[in-house]
């Protein structure tokens, strides 16, 4: 099939590697348009990084609603196919393609619908993910679901670990899924609206550590928002972020420090205790617990908290 290919972050590059080396034509990219970057340089996208570097023709909208839609049409492709390629399309282009619009999204659809469902799933203690293939329909990710790929969740995932197993896990699906297409193999199927889940993007505030939690669940947020947001409470007045943690016995007021050893520094939670292994405080560089510990006059009874 020829392959129209929409996307922006390093998410989407792993679907669009997979199309460059299956039996599919893509005959393009689309991606969002460049930024300006530190100190005035211009920013590409990672897909248009990987787009220009394999010869592959760009197009960039700034709305694509607006702009895109005869420029689509001219190039014929049979289909189109999405992967955070972070703009709404109209009716009109959805319509475009004969085979319609696939999109890669990382969660077990009609869970965890939006934006950052890898950070989502291991915030709230999931343990198991995947990768859904869906028909773009006009909603939030309410089309059609046409693949589906899981995958578990270990212990010592982050939000990077997950993020880059399910990019990989998406591209062989995605590829799997337009070969079944193609065949006429593939049965869509009505999300559930009932079991439809929502969160929305993260920002900075949501890093913050909230010590009346349990040490489980803890550790499921300092996972889940590693590298970004990043986990951080506050240490006499001073932002400290939380790099690696693990959840351990103990027991003592939430946020009271009721350890500290080379092995690192135990914090008491709402329920158990969290054993900070690597940390970072302001204005300084990321270090394990017992070089942090060399430089830091940190003693059992100390709190971290808010500023």
């Amino acid at each position: 099939m020829r392959v129209l290919f929409m996307g922006t972050p390093d998410f989407a590059v792993y679907s669009l590697e997979a199309l460059c080396s299956s039996r599919h034509e893509v005959i393009g990219v689309v991606t969002q348009p460049d930024r300006p970057g530190n100190r005035g340089v211009t920013v590409f996208s990672a897909v248009k990084k990987y787009a220009l570097a394999n010869g592959l023709p760009v197009y960039q909208f700034e709305k694509i609603r607006k702009d895109g839609v005869d420029v689509l049409r001219s190039l014929g492709a049979d289909v189109f196919v999405t992967a955070a390629y972070g703009q709404i399309l109209s009716r009109e282009i959805i319509e475009l393609p004969r085979y319609g619009i696939l999109n890669v999204h990382a969660s077990l659809l009609p869970a965890y619908r939006g934006s950052c469902p890898i950070q989502r799933a291991i915030i709230n203690g999931e343990k198991e993910t995947g990768v859904t293939i869906m028909q773009t329909a006009e909603g939030l990710d309410t089309g059609d679901i046409l693949y589906v790929k899981k995958i578990k969740i270990s212990a010592d995932d982050n939000a990077e670990t997950l993020f880059v197993k399910l990019g990989e896990l998406g591209a062989s699906a995605l590829t799997e899924c337009l070969d079944k297409l193609e065949k006429g193999e593939i049965t869509p199927v009505k999300q559930n609206e009932s079991e439809a889940t929502y969160y929305p993007m993260l920002c900075k505030a949501d890093g913050k550590t909230d010590w009346s939690l349990s040490s489980e669940a803890l550790d499921c947020f300092i996972r889940g928002v590693t590298p970004w947001p990043g986990a951080y409470t506050y240490f006499n007045g001073k932002l400290l972020k939380i790099h690696r943690a693990v959840p351990v016995e103990g027991r003592g007021d939430a946020g009271a420090v009721i350890g500290v050893d080379k092995n690192g520094i135990k914090v008491a939670c709402g329920r158990g205790a969290l054993l900070l292994k690597e940390v970072q405080l302001e204005g300084k560089k990321r270090m394990c617990c017992a070089d942090f510990l060399n430089g830091c006059k940190l003693k059992t009874g100390d709190r971290f908290g808010d500023a």
